[in-house]
């Protein structure tokens, strides 16, 4: 890889004080997103060759388990000069079980390409990505690759994109030999005066002003400078969507999206002059086993050797000193000084740094909102050779650095720790990685539905140091009791701040945030209050390990007395499927579970939406190509979550029909050993 020979119909390398752009490419999977991320590195001169996905060979597939299985798993940030302006390319990985690293990667983003395949059309994926772009106001082009694959729709898919997508869709030139390897794709020129009032009528729609200014101009059409003038500044309001047509093998319009990426997209914004701002969306590790974080600056600028606040969410501030500092320029990283506002770059030094971070003050789009839905499904991972047992926990811990979805549970009493996965390909990326990058084989038990526990009423319990039965040094008494939806565990002193050490306050807080990880079926218990109602200890024996260890009894004891019920994940969806098999869809949905409405008549055929338990969605997808001949399309997101009817069992994590937990004499055994 090196930089090609300069190109008199690019722009030269921009000046380091150049607007930059943040540009994230996004699409369903196979729909050519990676293929099209080579292909504009070959346009802008930084690859000699353009890599294969097939082949393996890809620029940023930079993974051996990407090259092999052929999709992208991690987001990949690449950078090459365009008009003038440095382009911070991000490729994203398109296989719905990696949602997690496009998720990340919205935040930092100037604008996006959605890559949508003429053979294939519209997916679910390429549906649930347009409204969560569309919903963020991401100024967002189209980009519908393979039109030289037989079966490529050119003028039918316009139509599909907008039924399906948005109206708001603005085509800038014409498809010619569409299915056939000659296809290319000719901008509209713009003094055509049919063209002009096309696209007068779309940018009309979006705009009573632009309305009124073709009205009175009638009848002609308004200068093509004052439609480009609007088509550019309604792009950068996420108002509208401009199209282009090509392939990105044959490399047929690219040169027309790549002008479209330089001059329709807006440029990051922020000053170096300002308060650091930024966004940790990315932790690797290096070769030496240090923590790489990448980090988009919104304002200021962040130096080596420069001492930065982070932060997540409402948690603690923490410190970190910056060691190196690194920047994104013509396809390569390389040392540099600092990274300043707009810039995509990579902090070195920042042991403590994990995804999802705030440099910094919060920028503009640090929120907790998701976009997506949570990991639905949960896998018990073991290591194929026991004396592995440490050493797993540690490799996992490192994954779940680089991806705080793969949320680990780390049970004592059985001494197993599970995962929260997405589907089974990110299971077997798992699996493969631990293995090849680790050293360490691992199995999985069959993946189950990730429910959790719901706390019914009130209950406490105490023990009291010194009584029968309490062989710790210390008094603990708590109070459980149900909290708001979605406030998590709400932890609260009904004791004085002052009647014992802090050492021991935080342990018994830490101790029940831990300890609620595992409720009376095993699953984890969340929306609770939980209060500290008695304390007491000696001076001369107690110590924070006593505290820690009593505490879990004290609260098994308190949630037995508050009861539990366990709550499953259910989902939202919308199924698109032929009138014919509608028939079919119906039934399968009852003995899924699923709760549709009423069927609707649509262009397409027939749309359903509803609920559906987050357990029945794989099957329901595994059945939907065969019942519906391959046209079916499920779209799904996270609803909420209900009580486990009650003629069904309620599912329980504990290897017999109550929880181990239950029983303070093995408690208590876990506890010394611990």
């Amino acid at each position: 890889m090196s930089a090609g020979a300069p190109n008199p119909a690019r722009s030269a390398s921009p000046d380091p004080g150049s607007d930059a752009l943040n540009l994230g490419i996004v699409a369903h999977v196979d729909a050519g997103k990676t293929s099209l991320t080579e292909r504009l590195l070959h346009f802008a001169g930084v690859l000699d060759e353009i890599g294969s996905v097939d082949a393996g060979s890809t620029h940023t597939d930079t993974l051996a388990l990407e090259r092999r299985r052929g999709i992208t798993i991690k987001s990949a940030v690449a950078s090459f000069a365009l008009d003038g302006r440095t382009v911070n390319l991000i490729d994203t990985p398109g296989h719905p079980d990696f949602i997690a690293e496009v998720e990340r990667v919205l935040g930092v983003l100037d604008g996006a390409v959605l890559v949508v395949s003429a053979v294939e059309g519209v997916q679910a994926q390429t549906r649930v990505l347009m409204r969560t772009l569309r919903r963020l106001r991401i100024p967002t082009l189209i980009f519908v690759n393979k039109i030289d694959r037989r079966g490529a729709q050119d003028t039918s898919l316009l139509r599909s994109l907008g039924d399906r997508l948005t109206p708001a869709l603005a085509p800038l030139g014409a498809v010619h030999d569409a299915g056939l390897p000659t296809a290319s794709f000719q901008p509209y020129p713009e003094a055509d005066a049919d063209v002009a009032d096309r696209l007068g009528q779309r940018l009309a729609e979006q705009d009573d002003a632009v309305l009124a200014a073709c009205l009175n101009a009638l009848p002609h059409p308004l200068p093509p400078a004052r439609l480009r003038a609007e088509l550019v500044r309604q792009t950068h309001r996420a108002l509208i969507h401009p199209v282009f047509f090509g392939s990105a093998v044959t490399g047929a319009g690219v040169d027309a999206l790549a002008e479209g990426i330089g001059q329709l997209l807006p440029p990051a914004g922020g000053a170096p002059d300002e308060p650091v701002s930024g966004t940790v969306f990315k932790v690797e590790r290096g070769a030496a086993g240090e923590r790489i974080a990448y980090v988009r600056l919104f304002g200021g600028r962040v130096r080596v050797r420069d001492h930065v606040t982070l932060r997540q969410g409402p948690g603690a501030a923490r410190e970190g000193r910056v060691t190196g500092v690194r920047v994104f320029a013509e396809g390569t990283v390389t040392g540099a000084r600092a990274v300043a506002a707009g810039q995509i770059g990579q902090l070195l030094g920042l042991a403590d740094v994990r995804v999802g971070d705030t440099v910094g003050r919060p920028g503009p789009r640090t929120g907790t909102d998701r976009h997506f839905a949570p990991p639905a499904l949960e896998t018990v991972v073991r290591p194929v050779r026991p004396g592995d047992r440490a050493a797993l926990h540690s490799a996992l811990l490192q994954l779940a650095e680089q991806d705080p979805l793969i949320g680990l549970r780390h049970d004592e009493i059985r001494r197993e720790t599970s995962v929260s996965l997405y589907g089974e390909v990110q299971k077997e990326v798992i699996g493969t990685t631990l293995d090849e990058d680790y050293g360490i084989p691992v199995s999985f038990s069959a993946t189950t539905t990730l429910h959790r526990e719901s706390v019914d009423g009130p209950g406490q319990a105490r023990e009291t140091r010194g009584e029968d039965g309490n062989p710790f040094a210390a008094t603990v008494g708590l109070r459980v009791e149900p909290g708001p939806p979605g406030s998590g565990v709400d932890h609260r002193l009904g004791v004085e701040l002052g009647s014992m050490p802090h050492a021991f306050m935080r342990a018994v807080e830490d101790t029940v945030r831990a300890t609620l990880h595992q409720g009376l079926y095993g699953w984890q218990v969340s929306d609770c209050v939980v209060t500290l109602t008695h304390s007491g200890f000696c001076s001369v024996r107690s110590t924070a390990a006593d505290f820690r260890g009593l505490t879990p009894l004290v609260l098994m004891s308190a949630l037995r007395r508050a009861g539990t019920t366990v709550l499953e994940p259910m989902h939202d969806f919308r199924l698109e499927v032929p009138s014919a098999a509608l028939g079919q869809v119906v039934p399968l949905l009852a003995r899924l579970r699923a709760v549709p409405a009423a069927p609707r008549v649509e262009r397409y055929g027939c749309s359903l939406t509803g609920e559906i338990p987050a357990a029945s969605v794989h099957p329901l997808e595994r059945r939907l190509a065969g019942l519906t001949g391959g046209e079916g399309l499920l779209e799904t997101s996270f609803a909420r979550h209900r009580p486990v009817t009650a003629t069904r069992r309620p599912p329980s994590r504990a290897r017999t029909d109550h929880n181990p937990l239950h029983r303070r004499e093995y408690l208590l055994h876990v506890v010394r050993r611990v």
